[in-house]
């Protein structure tokens, strides 16, 4: 595989290592400020630098119901810092993580090997870097147990939802909003399609939880230099933001709209997953950590783990109130906007395109997004065409391929032109009757309790309706 030029120009992994022997996480500390609350973590690499991170989660509109010095607090803020200190770590990857401010049980300790491990998935095949779950990481914790009881938890009644601006987080505020139980939206870093996708779902400002996260510019700087950089598992992160959050407010269950395709791994015939932490074993491990290791009972789930992107779409293309405000462009995030020239506007458009005519399409995207012709080799791609899909998040290349077949037919029965893109691809395309089976599917392995089983049932006889 061709290093890409800021691979080629990056450190190697084994002399960082040898370099840079041990990473430190030093502290963790909470402060109550006016109208929010301070989240600060010290970390440090021998011999090379300090990161002291900061979290914000403004508190205004809130009530708070636990508050941030108990025991249970300080607990999930540490775990915080752990999932944090990845993108930290990761610039020189030293082989040994001491811990000062916290305590991690040898169970503990493997639960997050995991998930470092199959979170830098794409970070270490990017990098060509090749190691194993057992030997990249020793863990060393040099802080005593606590025995400060836990203090029981108020609880809300209350839903915690993550709200991306994109169609699966505009679908699950859908099926929740007539639940009858309250919900706060939650948002990492806000941007426009947020606000306003949570405001089409009819939801007020003062329902949504904001918190704003800070990297240490020192990393950047590490990263200009040329220390390894790539993606981590900033789901994880989120994670781990929405159970603090979850825990100030009272709220008993978070829920994600996170889908079955997400736990397709990215590069085939591995287990590399660009969306590991979207995943639904992500997914199941956390729910079991909060419940086993930091004891709250609030339950962490997908909404939409039943279904996969090609139903979501069907279902997001039937509520035009979110069509104009969703964005999930992460090129044109900061814009607001799709930048028409990625593979995940290129996807969006793909899954959307059997369900949307063509003009409606456009309307959102700002061009017909099949008649690009430097989108071919990520079309391809999408469609199981290369030895990785893109690495963004996107469904499965089955669902592609019925996506494709959908649209072509639906094309030719308008007796329309066939953009350049679909006329090209054409031969990768699943039959209407093979894309119709696939709008049938039902994945069984969720968490959804038994209060929103009818929301989803719901969902599921519209979506596996004729095409």
């Amino acid at each position: 595989m061709q290093k890409s030029k800021l691979e080629s120009e990056s450190k190697s992994f084994a002399a960082l290592r040898g370099q840079y022997k041990t990473f430190h996480y030093h502290g963790c500390h909470l402060s109550q400020g006016d109208g929010c609350v301070v989240l600060r973590f010290d970390f440090a690499i021998d011999g090379l630098c300090d990161f002291h991170p900061e979290t914000v989660i403004l508190t205004d509109n809130l009530r708070i119901c636990n508050a941030i010095d108990t025991p249970t607090a300080q607990k999930i803020a540490f775990s915080l810092g752990l999932a944090e200190l990845i993108s930290y770590w990761k610039c020189a990857c030293p082989p040994q993580v001491v811990i000062h401010c916290g305590t991690l049980t040898k169970q503990e300790q493997n639960w997050w090997k995991r998930l470092w491990f199959h979170g830098l998935g794409e970070f270490f095949y990017r990098n060509q870097i090749e190691t194993a779950q057992n030997d990249f990481l020793r863990l060393d914790v040099r802080e005593a147990a606590c025995c400060a009881p836990p203090k029981a938890f108020e609880c809300a009644d209350l839903r915690l939802v993550p709200v991306g601006g994109g169609k699966d987080s505009c679908v699950t505020l859908d099926l929740l909003r007539q639940t009858g139980k309250p919900l706060m939206g939650f948002t990492v870093n806000d941007q426009p399609a947020r606000a306003e996708t949570f405001a089409a779902a009819g939801f007020a400002p003062e329902q949504m939880l904001r918190a704003r996260r800070k990297i240490d510019p020192t990393l950047l700087l590490r990263n200009r230099e040329g220390f390894l950089n790539g993606h981590t598992p900033f789901s994880a992160i989120v994670a781990f933001l929405g159970l603090f959050a979850a825990y100030l407010v009272g709220a008993d269950e978070i829920v994600l709209s996170n889908e079955a395709s997400a736990n397709e791994s990215s590069v085939l015939g591995t287990d590399i997953n660009h969306q590991y932490s979207k995943s639904f074993a992500f997914e199941r491990d956390f729910h079991a950590y909060v419940r086993k290791s930091i004891g709250v009972p609030i339950r962490y789930f997908s909404l939409l783990r039943p279904f996969h992107e090609l139903q979501i779409a069907k279902q997001f293309a039937a509520l035009p109130q979110f069509h104009r405000a969703f964005k999930s462009c992460n090129v044109g995030s900061k814009q607001n906007i799709w930048c028409g020239k990625c593979a995940k506007c290129l996807f969006v458009a793909l899954i959307l395109a059997p369900f949307l005519p063509p003009d409606a399409l456009a309307a959102i995207f700002g061009k017909d997004m099949f008649d690009d012709p430097d989108l071919l080799s990520e079309f391809r791609a999408l469609l199981g065409q290369s030895q990785a899909k893109p690495f963004e998040c996107v469904g499965t290349v089955n669902e592609a391929a019925a996506a494709l077949g959908l649209t072509i037919a639906r094309y030719e029965s308008q007796s329309l032109p066939l953009p350049r893109l679909l006329a090209a691809c054409r031969a990768f395309a699943l039959p209407p009757h093979a894309a119709a089976r696939l709008l049938g599917d039902f994945n069984p392995e969720n968490l959804i309790p038994p209060m929103l089983q009818s929301q989803i049932e719901r969902m599921f006889s519209f979506v596996r309706g004729s095409a």
